[in-house]
């Protein structure tokens, strides 16, 4: 019997990609085919599975547009043919959204379906504006107001002589290019001109713009800023909590485009974090993490893991490349015996938690001067019997290994990973963006990424990257970009990730 399809009519929520819910993150992972809208943000999409057809329908005013018919007739062939569809919608899908009509389709058809809500975007524009929709003493009651209508429609359904003072707070949902007619239509019917307004431009994003007036001059005022859709208009006295309940666009990051040059798959915590600041997080990895050339030093490593007092790891890439290699060969954490474990930093010593292990030492200072300086303190006098394991990139400072084996231990570095650059699609990608002026920060987050930066942009480098606030997680990845002659605006104290996104809300919170 052949599989019967569904489609899943899924709100994707205002903007921020963290405002959706677990039901909808879920049917997406389910979906073999995905149509989404203009309004969605991108980073929704990385809930798909990989081998899922994804299909743009966006439907815009002014661009390429598909027919709502279209998109109607795609879900049902899809659905008919056994698969699973989410049609993925900006903010709900009922809520302007035409989520209904396509439901009605499906419907008629027969064709199953169910409805995930999603976030609407007056709830979040008005929260991250710092308003809100209701309020004890200044609103009781709320509307939300189209602009625009079915074209098919012959006469308009919105009786203006009762929707301008029918609540006290309203919300005009894609009235930017009739704003002015819409606010004089207010005023002629009942509404005060003093009357607090606001528009407010991509709610809950990065680029999100408020201005505010009254229903007199906010049409006049948003053409002056030079505010576009999508945009929402949310007239009442609501409005005037603003100044008192701003928190997002007044972090010190809010707004700042900011590239992340870490690994694929280790950039997230670094994007995390940026986002929960305010920032744009532009991830565009300019290294890759590949095997090591020869596996069989690893391999013999691991094979005599009893042999070592100490394994000592100096990056999270280095303790899951040993760790996937000591499974490839059957073992586990048990394999060290009684070798004694030390991690350079905290993240290092995080990343060996799933694996059972805690790290006996940890440096204050993040750097191999401090670890070897650990280790030294703990065997001084007998260091000749010490045999320490260093699994790390192929290419790395020398001074760990360097400052134990003049004091007399047995030193074996592994290569148990490379670091690559980027591929030619990012490298094109951060030209661009740099040639365009579509960045404002630059992070390093480790010597690495300055060298396959410096690399990728070539013989330009010093022209994009001018003007643009360089960022280094600590002294030695910004001793290696100012090898490059290049000059670094912040350097972190606390060589982490949480150190140097506080060192960068710092640096933009002083003043200029």
């Amino acid at each position: 019997m052949a599989r019967a399809g569904k489609v899943y009519l899924i709100g994707g929520g205002p903007g921020d990609p963290e405002l959706v819910t677990q039901k909808a993150v879920r049917c997406l992972g389910r979906a073999d085919l995905v149509l989404y809208d203009a309004l969605v943000h991108p980073d929704l999409l990385k809930h798909c599975r990989p081998d899922a057809e994804r299909v743009f329908v966006g439907k815009r005013a002014g661009r390429g547009q598909e027919r709502q018919a279209s998109i109607n007739a795609r879900l049902l062939e899809a659905a008919r043919a056994g698969r699973v569809v989410a049609r993925l919608k900006g903010g709900d899908p009922y809520l302007f959204g035409r989520g209904s009509e396509e439901a009605e389709a499906l419907a008629a058809a027969g064709v199953s379906f169910e409805v995930v809500p999603g976030v609407p975007s007056p709830s979040a524009a008005t929260a991250y504006a710092g308003m809100s929709l209701t309020h004890r003493d200044l609103s009781s009651s709320v509307a939300y107001v189209t602009a625009a209508e079915s074209p098919d429609k012959q006469h308009s359904q919105l009786d203006w002589s009762k929707l301008a003072t029918a609540t006290q707070t309203l919300v005009i949902f894609m009235g930017m290019r009739k704003l002015p007619e819409l606010m004089q239509l207010l005023i002629e019917h009942g509404r005060p001109p003093q009357t607090p307004a606001a528009v407010i431009q991509s709610a809950s994003t990065p680029q999100q713009r408020t201005v505010v007036g009254t229903v007199r001059d906010i049409a006049r005022k948003a053409q002056e800023a030079g505010l576009g859709m999508p945009a929402l208009t949310v007239v009442g006295e609501v409005v005037r909590l603003r100044e008192l309940l701003r928190w997002y666009d007044t972090q010190p990051l809010f707004g700042k485009r900011v590239l992340v040059t870490r690994a694929p798959g280790q950039a997230e915590s670094l994007a995390q974090c940026l986002r929960e600041c305010g920032a744009e997080a532009v991830e565009l990895p300019m290294i890759r993490i590949s095997d090591p050339s020869d596996p069989a030093p690893l391999q013999r490593a691991v094979a005599q893991l009893a042999e070592y007092r100490w394994v000592v790891f100096t990056s999270q890439n280095g303790v899951e490349r040993f760790f996937a290699e000591l499974q490839r060969a059957g073992g586990d954490s048990r394999r060290l015996g009684g070798a004694r474990v030390a991690a350079i930093g905290p993240s290092t010593a995080q990343a060996l938690a799933p694996h059972g292990i805690a790290a006996d030492v940890v440096p204050d200072t993040y750097r191999g001067e401090a670890l070897a300086e650990h280790i030294l303190a703990q065997h001084a006098g007998h260091m000749q019997q010490l045999r320490v394991l260093l699994p790390r990139a192929a290419v790395a400072r020398d001074v760990l290994p360097e400052m134990l084996t003049a004091a007399g231990a047995t030193v074996d570095v592994v290569e148990a990973y490379r670091t690559l650059g980027p591929d030619p699609q990012s490298a094109a990608q951060l030209r661009e963006r740099l040639e365009n002026r579509e960045l404002d920060v630059v992070t390093f987050t480790s010597s690495s990424t300055v060298t396959h930066t410096m690399q990728a942009l070539g013989a330009d480098a010093a022209r994009l990257l001018a003007g643009v606030t360089l960022a280094s997680i600590g002294p030695i990845t910004t001793q290696t970009a100012q090898d490059h002659g290049l000059l670094v605006n912040v350097t972190a104290t606390e060589y982490t990730i949480d150190g140097l996104v506080l060192a960068l809300e710092q640096h933009f919170s002083e003043p200029a």
